[in-house]
């Protein structure tokens, strides 16, 4: 470590670019890439009643964690939780640091597809991209269309994109926080939320609306009686990934905070915002499944592209709304991308004192690089996925919370009260919130991502070794 030379740190210029930064970090690929595919292989109503009591009861508490850990030490991860614990809570801190650069990694690339797809809407009609592969892409053959996919994201093109996408998002991190990330996210967060409200809008005009709405918002109670199993942990996994949690931009992004801020009122504002756009985003995309004839249970990664293209080409002006909600998602996931890379940066900047631009270079050239496979072939992104997203994300969010929760909750109080004041028997049930539910939560989750990953790794990928080889 190099903190003999350290740089001058950044801070917030106002209190609405922090809070578009954070409602950007979470609104990203995992709301309104993941959100729906996750919604639809839950059981549509059943999926999202379970996902927002999720969000109460692990996403804000959490939120806090994170907010207070930043805030008191006004350093990145790894220093911050060696700050508040003792010196062998830096290496939490590294798991933290290591799980956003892994998934910066691939988000990048599927990131570069919604690219392609914008430009396509510019370059040609999408019932001509899809006129070889109709059949699939209306969702009557997941696995054809999973196969036909394939075929179009990797190769040349998915480079060309993901090159393109990370020299955006090192471009803005590298201008710093407020001439860089609070500019940007100024633009993108309003801009993203006028449009998801004008397709929305847009998608209730659609003829299959009312069935759509019907799957969307009124829940089976039987299904998640029968699918606990599966609905639970996709639900409170989809909770902790769409706020943002256990990749350590929450707890980057409050480093940069003063302590007179109200984390309990920013932390609501932030997934209230996040929530609220996650819901927007399956008013939008449900109707125009179904609408399209595609069945919204079978949108696995890439039948999604499939089902919503098609889709596209079977109504009015179709073209042109798909070229604004591919768009759309690729604000959606610039806003998220330069969070998760600002946390990388932010590690060598106050652990190594090495200038912003340099850093975030070469913070951005290794994420490049890890993600090159992905280009080639797809089995590489649900190798690293799985394994950053199930087990990564989850572990080091836990570590955080057993931090807060057991290690340190006296300290963690007095700094939620700063800002806010006296908080009485709130404070400690904020604490048993995280020291029981969630921990809970996230024991569990963690068990069923390795299990998860383990399957992966004996039969998937050991397939495709043999193949290979």
């Amino acid at each position: 470590m190099n903190s003999g030379n350290m740089v001058q740190r950044d801070t917030w210029a106002t209190r609405t670019g922090f809070l578009l930064a954070a409602i950007g970090a979470a609104v990203g690929l995992g709301n309104v890439w993941r959100f729906p595919f996750a919604t639809g292989e839950g059981g549509g109503a059943a999926f999202l009643l379970v996902y927002l009591l999720f969000i109460a009861i692990v996403g804000f508490p959490a939120i806090l964690a994170e907010f207070v850990v930043g805030r008191s030490t006004q350093r990145n991860p790894v220093g911050a939780l060696r700050e508040v614990g003792s010196n062998g809570w830096k290496y939490a801190g590294a798991i933290v640091v290591a799980t956003g650069f892994l998934i910066l990694s691939y988000y990048s690339v599927v990131a570069g597809w919604f690219m392609r797809y914008f430009l396509l809407g510019f370059t040609d009609s999408y019932a001509g991209h899809l006129s070889e592969y109709e059949e699939a892409a209306a969702g009557e053959d997941v696995t054809e269309a999973m196969i036909m996919f394939e075929e179009l994201a990797v190769g040349l093109d998915s480079l060309v994109f993901h090159t393109l996408f990370m020299a955006l998002t090192v471009g803005i991190v590298a201008l710093g926080i407020r001439r860089g990330i609070e500019v940007a996210v100024k633009i993108m967060v309003p801009s993203l939320i006028i449009l998801l409200l004008g397709l929305a809008v847009w998608a209730a005009t659609l003829p299959e609306a009312g069935a759509a709405y019907s799957y969307y918002l009124n829940p089976e109670f039987d299904v998640i009686r029968t699918e606990w199993t599966e609905i639970l942990p996709a639900a409170a996994g989809q909770a902790f990934y769409s706020i943002g949690l256990g990749m350590g931009i929450l707890i980057t992004y409050a480093s940069y905070l003063g302590e007179d801020r109200n984390l309990a009122e920013d932390g609501a504002i932030i997934i209230g915002f996040d929530t609220a756009i996650a819901f927007l985003v399956g008013l939008v995309v449900f109707p125009v499944i179904i609408s399209g004839g595609a069945d919204p249970g079978q949108q696995a990664v890439g039948a999604i592209f499939f089902s919503l293209t098609d889709a596209f080409t079977q109504v009015t002006a179709g073209r042109w709304i798909g070229l604004i909600f591919f768009g759309t998602v690729a604000i959606a996931a610039l806003s998220s991308a330069i969070s998760v890379l600002e946390v990388t940066t932010s590690y060598l900047i106050d652990e190594w004192g090495i200038e912003r631009w340099k850093a975030a270079l070469g913070m951005g050239g290794g994420i490049y690089v890890l993600g090159l496979p992905v280009t080639y072939d797809l089995i590489f992104l649900d190798l690293l996925d799985l394994f950053a997203d199930a087990i990564l994300l989850v572990f080091g969010g836990l570590l955080v919370m057993l931090l807060v929760g057991w290690y340190t909750p006296q300290f963690a109080v007095q700094e939620l009260e700063k800002g806010i004041g006296d908080l009485g028997s709130l404070g400690h049930i904020w604490i048993w919130a995280l020291r029981v539910p969630v921990v809970i939560v996230l024991i569990v989750s963690l068990a069923l991502g390795v299990m998860d990953y383990i399957d992966f790794l004996t039969e998937d990928f050991a397939s495709w070794i043999n193949e290979n080889s």
